[in-house]
């Protein structure tokens, strides 16, 4: 295979060479702090949006990407826009992440990573 081509992310939710959480992560933390602000379950967001209970679990803990259109259907059903979550992923990146979240890999709901985040 040559240079370029895509391969799977070693270790649990990060980048090898940068320690970049994976989106999957960043996406998951910010639905899970939108649902819990909230102050609703697993199960009425996932009944609104229609997807499975286990499957939006997957989500909000980075095991599954969702496609745009589940993305969508969650966002509707938190009451949130695409640009809502798009804010919400812009602070998480543009926050260092402290040396603890750092050393284990993991993001979560506090971990963060310096980047730049562009839209079309």
């Amino acid at each position: 295979m040559g240079e370029g081509v895509l391969r799977a992310v070693p270790g649990p939710g990060r980048d090898e060479g940068t320690g970049d959480p994976l989106m999957r992560d960043l996406v998951g933390a910010a639905l899970r702090r939108a649902r819990l602000r909230q102050g609703r379950t697993l199960k009425d967001v996932a009944d609104r949006a229609q997807v499975s209970l286990p499957y939006l679990s997957e989500i909000e803990r980075g095991r599954k990407e969702p496609s745009s259109e589940v993305l969508a259907a969650v966002c509707r059903a938190l009451g949130l826009h695409l640009v809502d979550l798009v804010g919400a992923l812009h602070s998480d990146l543009s926050t260092p992440w402290t040396t603890a979240h750092r050393s284990t890999g993991r993001g979560g709901r506090h971990g963060r990573t310096e980047a730049l985040l562009l839209a079309a």
